[in-house]
């Protein structure tokens, strides 16, 4: 799976193995696990493991998130995108499309995740043709919480979930 998105000041591509090191940073930051349930990862073996769990999905689901590149330094700072969750039982939903970003903490608070959010819904509702999309934050991350607003989600409603042991809060688009 290859694609390409380009915004104002990202590029968001597939992961590729060439990641792995920017997905350690991202993933072996505690400050970036706060509101995930504070398990960063330890090792470059773990982020490899995420990232193949990533390439599968591009192979048997036609998605996964996207790499997300800072245009002006061509700097990994983490990723976007969209997913198609079959794991688990997420409020009551058992197979339902998500839009999430994730990214390192130096790039926090310049708008990236809006940016990268609202290209990412662009490309579910006009290449994908989905009919809706979900997102999920824990309830005391109020950047991502207004971040997701910024993308046009809007918020439903507060639940447990019970898999990880989180209070979350639960946000829905439609397709226009």
């Amino acid at each position: 799976m290859t694609f390409n998105i380009e915004t104002e000041r990202l590029i968001l591509r597939e992961l590729r193995p060439t990641d792995l090191n920017g997905m350690f940073e991202l993933d072996s930051n505690p400050e970036v696990h706060k509101y995930l349930g504070n398990k960063p990862v330890k090792t470059i073996e773990e982020s490899q493991k995420i990232l193949d769990s990533v390439f599968k999905q591009y192979k048997e689901r036609g998605i996964g998130r996207f790499a997300a590149i800072e245009k002006h330094t061509g700097n990994f700072i983490g990723w976007s995108g969209i997913r198609l969750n079959t794991e688990y039982n997420m409020n009551g939903h058992t197979t339902y499309y998500d839009v999430g970003y994730r990214f390192i903490p130096k790039y926090w608070g310049k708008g990236y995740a809006t940016e990268s959010g609202k290209a990412s819904v662009n490309y579910a509702f006009n290449v994908l043709k989905l009919p809706e999309l979900y997102a999920t934050t824990h309830l005391e991350n109020e950047a991502s919480h207004r971040a997701l607003l910024k993308i046009g989600l809007k918020y439903i409603e507060d639940f447990y979930f019970e898999e990880e042991q989180l209070n979350l809060r639960w946000y829905k688009i439609e397709s226009p």
